[in-house]
């Protein structure tokens, strides 16, 4: 028996070495070497082509399907469920007694009954189409991507496109997963051992220059384990040292996503198992800044170290997501004022995600980081767009609120997303009774300038 198994079992052997040497060698030439040199072969542009054309027909396909057989096609709202016009609260209430009452508004009482219906409406109205709450979901695709989880529509259409969307999980779980997580873990292996070794280094010129090289060739390879797609517009804004760039926040990947193309100063809580490894041996080759758990709430603690690091022009630039918490890449919201209030050269960023190839948002609340990280990795691509804008100093009168806001607003309206004053912890916080006492401070603000001009008249 021996003498028999002993010839398969070497047959294995070799096939599996020979398999292993190919894979390594085609990872070696094809992925990694071309990241350590920055440079790419075009394939991926190709496989980006190609998806669209395949989601383009899928697409059609539903829609002809759906059309034989008379069925209704969901179609998601891109803005809003309910239409609203601009309109402040005087022209509401105005509009709302005009239609009840025959009296003239002047000679109206200063409190109506009818007055209720505005705040009722508009409570009404927040429940069914709340800004806040739907920028915390993914957004509903209106073509399909061949994802079972990305659109309503998907539904047995015809055996061609079943088959289609059979071979696209099968190439997405055998294939370029496997392939995905092998470059995912050489990325990091090679980030925390390199960086260790540079550790050893004496400060100075070299050790900066060798920490610049081996965090863009890790950062790349992690790029390429998520085949991502980037495109970088207006380089020559890029953050320069000694600076503080800000960016819309949608996912932890936003930071492999900028550190591929420059290396910034991260900044952030000291966590524990694989992230606190991988901490422990970044800020080894390069002053990143990491906080204890206890100094994250010191406010002062935190403005004094980043201004520190900012004062020393020769370190690299600080990398911030002011809005602490990832929104659905539909809208920007209130940016952290901490942020603006130490001084130093702005330069904002705007990152924009194209949805049709994979969803790139973080439900935290929904998914663990290592279910979100696998979900990205079997997901088609993720491809982006990042527009690094002008720099932006605060002006002279300008406090750091309105200089957030105008930072904001600039980032919105370049990556076309919407600007919305509300702040992200709203994910998991209650309203601020700031907010509701806005609201009734303009109600009283109407109520009694119309009995001051009553008493003038």
């Amino acid at each position: 028996m021996e003498l028999f198994f002993n010839p398969f079992d070497n047959l294995v052997c070799i096939l599996l070495g020979i398999s292993l040497t190919v894979w390594f060698t085609l990872l070696l030439v094809f992925i990694i070497v071309p990241a350590i040199f920055g440079v790419s072969f075009g394939i991926r542009r190709l496989y980006m082509k190609t998806l669209l054309k395949l989601f383009e027909w899928a697409t059609l396909r539903i829609e002809r399907g759906a059309k034989e057989n008379n069925h209704h096609l969901h179609k998601p709202y891109s803005n809003a469920i309910i239409a609203k016009e601009p309109t402040s609260l005087e022209e509401e209430i105005k509009e709302i007694r005009r239609s009840g009452s025959n009296k003239d508004l002047d000679s109206a009482s200063e409190f109506e009954m009818s007055d209720i219906f505005y705040f009722a409406r508009r409570g009404v109205a927040s429940i069914m189409d709340d800004e806040v709450t739907k920028r915390f979901s993914a957004e509903e695709l209106e073509s399909w991507n061949l994802l079972t989880r990305s659109n309503n529509n998907f539904h047995y259409i015809s055996l061609r496109l079943t088959v289609l969307w059979g071979l696209g999980l099968v190439i997405r779980y055998s294939f370029l997963l496997p392939l995905r997580v092998t470059l995912a873990f050489t990325g990091v292996g090679l980030l925390v051992f390199l960086t260790c070794v540079i550790g050893l280094l004496p400060n100075g010129r070299l050790k900066n220059f060798l920490s610049e090289k081996v965090h863009l060739m890790c950062y790349r390879i992690c790029v390429r384990a998520l085949t991502a797609i980037i495109t970088y517009h207006d380089c020559e804004n890029k953050p320069k040292k000694g600076g503080i760039c800000v960016a819309n926040h949608t996912s932890p990947i936003d930071v492999i996503i900028l550190a591929s193309d420059g290396c910034y100063a991260m900044v952030g809580q000291i966590h524990g198992g694989l992230m606190g490894v991988i901490q422990r041996s970044m800020v080894k080759a390069c002053p990143h800044i990491w906080f204890e758990r206890s100094e994250v709430k010191d406010r002062h603690l935190v403005a004094k170290r980043l201004s520190d690091h900012i004062e020393v022009k020769t370190k690299l630039p600080i990398l911030i997501f002011p809005e602490g918490t990832c929104i659905n890449n539909t809208s920007v919201m209130m940016f952290k004022k901490g942020s603006f209030e130490i001084g130093g050269t702005v330069y904002p960023v705007a990152i924009k995600y194209d949805p049709r190839f994979g969803d790139a948002f973080w439900n935290s609340s929904k998914f663990g980081m290592v279910s979100y990280l696998l979900r990205m990795m079997s997901s088609w691509a993720i491809v982006c767009s990042v527009w690094y804008l002008p720099p932006m100093s605060r002006e002279e009168g300008e406090d750091a609120v309105q200089f957030a806001n105008r930072v904001k607003a600039a980032i919105a309206r370049q990556g076309g997303l919407v600007d919305l004053l509300w702040d992200g912890g709203l994910k998991r916080g209650k309203v601020k009774d700031t907010f509701k006492e806005e609201q009734q401070k303009l109600y009283s603000k109407m109520l009694v300038g119309t009995q001051e001009d009553r008493s003038r008249s």
